[in-house]
């Protein structure tokens, strides 16, 4: 099962618990003083479960986020004509793309910054390029 069709279901499920918990929360004021039911509790270790598997799917989803941003800047460094051969390593934290490698001229460097923040979803570039001498 991929990434996106277990995202979807995790967010169908947390759905499916909402409903439910609302469905369960409704009482009249005669019982509101009555200790909480069977149902109750279940519907509280629902809500709790959905919650949490809502924010694993959110964390899930910014790795994914980060991986898919990681290489569509490659693909755009693949595609300059003056960095393709480099070897220009990339890695992506939280929408932050940093830049590892050695090249051959500071001009190049800065193409690679900014053919990197060129790419829509990344916040900033951190630049740990190396010119190497020649």
């Amino acid at each position: 099962m991929d990434t996106r069709t277990r995202t979807q279901l995790l967010a169908l499920f947390a759905a499916g618990t909402v409903l439910f918990a609302a469905g369960c929360d409704q009482r009249n004021a005669s019982t509101s003083s009555t200790p909480p039911t069977t149902a109750d509790k279940m519907a509280n270790a629902t809500n709790k479960a959905g919650d949490k598997m809502a924010n694993a799917a959110e964390k899930t989803g910014d790795k994914v986020d980060d991986a898919a941003l990681t290489a569509k800047v490659k693909t755009a460094l693949m595609a300059e004509p003056g960095l393709r051969s480099l070897a220009i390593d990339v890695d992506t934290r939280d929408n932050i793309v940093t830049l590892n490698g050695t090249v051959d001229s500071q001009e190049k460097k800065q193409r690679a910054m900014q053919v990197a923040q060129g790419v829509e979803g990344v916040k900033s570039v951190s630049d740990n390029l190396v010119v190497k001498a020649s």
